[in-house]
């Protein structure tokens, strides 16, 4: 059964803008958010969706998706490379909105209104 969860949608190009946008949390449409097969970095309430070939195609940068990683408070070693789709942390593994404290850090690191 497909749901439907709001995400944090952080595109690698800086012309893009950052969206909350609701998805359904079925494979096919997140493949088709990060261009490609999905890997995925998990914090405490939240995990990001990546391309895990990002290294390989190559993909840009992900500048501003590393800065929102950061100021939530974990720290990698590796960049973030292509879109970055956020969402949270539902019941059974299951994706579930991306966490409004993280849409609000977004907000104030990049100067925006995004609407949840």
């Amino acid at each position: 059964m497909r749901q439907i969860c709001t995400a944090l949608i952080i595109p690698a190009r800086l012309s893009h803008p950052i969206r909350v946008e609701q998805i359904d949390n079925s494979l096919a449409t997140r493949q088709a958010l990060v261009e490609g097969n999905v890997g995925a970095i998990t914090s405490k309430d939240w995990h990001v969706y990546l391309n895990d070939e990002a290294d390989f195609i190559p993909l840009p940068l992900n500048a501003r998706a590393e800065v929102l990683v950061r100021e939530a408070g974990l720290h990698l070693e590796e960049t973030l490379s292509g879109t970055a789709v956020f969402l949270g942390h539902g019941s059974n593994g299951d994706d579930a909105d991306a966490p409004a404290h993280l849409i609000r850090l977004a907000e104030r690191l990049f100067d925006t209104e995004l609407a949840a």
